[in-house]
């Protein structure tokens, strides 16, 4: 299919809602299937038509298209941040439709228009593909859950969102699109995830990011301590002598998708001093650095 719903029309972006239906009208009266029975490239054609008017037809599809923010078929393009059009909402409105089946009447009104109710009944044509935005939570999106959704016509969905979701990705639930024409099936639901940032925890593909606090005295003597997962708190081993953004792997303890295996957590430490500086402390390492003094940046400086 081309990119352009513009160029399959035959119209230029200028044309007016009314100038593009009646290109429609003229282009499906030529490509109509029950026009060209056994036609294979003429009912591809046909259909590109048919998806090319379903997007120009919607006042806001269009606009979305022209500014870049959704492709030919209406899908969301890669690099946008779905939330922009409902992290506002409430959480029933977090979930949205940028299709609907008003765009699937008015082209079957055409049919009717075109071939005064005639041959329909012969006529099969698959449902449209529905696009929605789903928010999620980061927990939900790595560990999976099955959450019910209210889609806009009130209807109620049952959806499960699998382990290891990742941010921008689509979920597909066969036959939940607008209806099919002559019997044919139903079009598909295509939900876009976006999952909403966590506080403590990051993705890196499977593996999981954290950047862990410890004291003064845990990463000198070692210590044992509790850390947080997306499965839940464990134990872990800091080692004496630790530093600041020194790395610990805790293994298995990432990702786990329905499909391969599971990735890992990163613990970056992060050394944090008392938040009142007493005057023990200062005096026992006043004392500490004239006798063991060291320069943790001469290997920076060689390297200038």
């Amino acid at each position: 299919m081309t990119d352009d719903p513009y160029k399959v029309l035959g119209v230029p972006r200028t044309a007016t809602q009314n100038e593009i239906r009646k290109a429609y009208r003229k282009r499906a009266k030529e490509l109509h299937p029950d026009l060209n029975p056994g036609d294979q490239q003429v009912e591809t054609q046909f259909k590109e038509l048919s998806a090319a008017y379903r997007l120009l037809n919607d006042p806001e599809q269009r606009a979305r298209f022209d500014r870049g923010e959704v492709d030919a078929s209406g899908a969301e393009r890669p690099d946008q941040r779905f939330y922009r059009h409902y992290a506002d909402a409430d959480q029933a409105g977090r979930y949205t439709s940028t299709g609907g089946s008003r765009e699937f009447e008015d082209i079957s009104d055409i049919f009717s228009d075109l071939f005064g109710g005639q041959g329909r009944g012969n006529f099969r044509a698959r449902g449209q593909d529905l696009h929605y935005q789903l928010e999620v939570e980061f927990l939900d999106a790595v560990n999976g859950a099955r959450r019910r959704i209210t889609l806009p016509d009130g209807k109620t969905l049952e959806l499960a969102i699998p382990a290891g979701t990742r941010d921008g990705s689509t979920l597909r639930l066969k036959g939940k699109g607008a209806p099919g024409i002559g019997g044919a099936e139903s079009g598909d639901a295509l939900i876009a995830v976006n999952v909403r940032p966590h506080p403590t925890f990051s993705r890196n593909g499977n593996d999981i990011d954290v950047e862990l606090p410890v004291t003064l005295y845990e990463a000198v003597l070692g210590a044992k301590i509790e850390v947080p997962t997306i499965s839940g708190r464990v134990a872990m081993t800091v080692p004496k002598g630790s530093s600041s953004g020194d790395v610990l792997r805790l293994k298995g303890k990432g990702v786990k998708p329905e499909n391969g295996p599971p990735g890992d957590q990163h613990v970056r430490l992060r050394v944090v001093l008392p938040e009142k500086m007493d005057s023990d402390l200062e005096s026992f390492m006043e004392t500490w650095r004239r006798t063991h003094a060291y320069d943790p940046r001469e290997a920076m400086r060689r390297t200038l």
